[in-house]
């Protein structure tokens, strides 16, 4: 082992970079866990837990739309590769989670795409991941979006079927929504 390998300072650290949104982002205490523009390093070991639970989760969402243990991230290394990989894991018995168009149920879990939409509820993630060389620490920062991610990142969920809605939140949003011309 040479000597700049045990080196923290030197040594890069793969960094998840989460863009939030939530319809209700102004209201008091609903993102309060969350240190925006900070970069938070977490040991590789750790399964970061999202949720409603403060004894549980490492980052909280006050908001009892929210499931006590909502989704969980968990580092890894796939076999043969040097670069680290986050598996994304649903907790929540009661809301699927919804990364790009694939839907999760209670206990389902994926691998995690270098970038990607995660969705619960009325809630929007922006997932970006840059890697690092570090095995021993990762690092996340959240950044806080005020207008819905679906919409600034042209990010299109799949087509709505004409007999029903895409989720329940769907009703309770009264703004128009733009379409493309061969979406008529």
């Amino acid at each position: 082992m040479s000597g700049f390998e045990d080196a923290d300072t030197e040594e890069t650290v793969t960094c998840l970079q989460m863009t939030v949104y939530h319809p209700g982002y102004q209201r008091s205490g609903i993102f309060q866990s969350i240190r925006f523009f900070n970069r938070e390093k977490l040991s590789s070991s750790e399964v970061v837990k999202f949720g409603r639970n403060s004894n549980t989760c490492h980052y909280t969402f006050q908001d009892k739309q929210v499931s006590r243990v909502q989704f969980s991230l968990q580092l890894f290394k796939k076999f043969g590769s040097s670069v680290l990989s986050f598996e994304i894991k649903n907790m929540s018995k009661r809301t699927n989670l919804i990364v790009d168009n694939k839907e999760l149920g209670y206990l389902n879990k994926m691998d995690l795409p270098y970038k990607c939409m995660v969705r619960f509820g009325d809630y929007q993630f922006l997932i970006e991941k840059e890697d690092g060389e570090s095995l021993e620490f990762f690092e996340i920062q959240f950044t806080l979006s005020t207008t819905p991610l679906l919409q600034e990142n042209n990010w299109l969920p799949e087509p709505i079927p004409e007999c029903g809605g895409y989720s329940s939140s769907s009703t309770q949003n009264n703004s128009p929504i733009e379409m493309g011309e061969n979406e008529w």
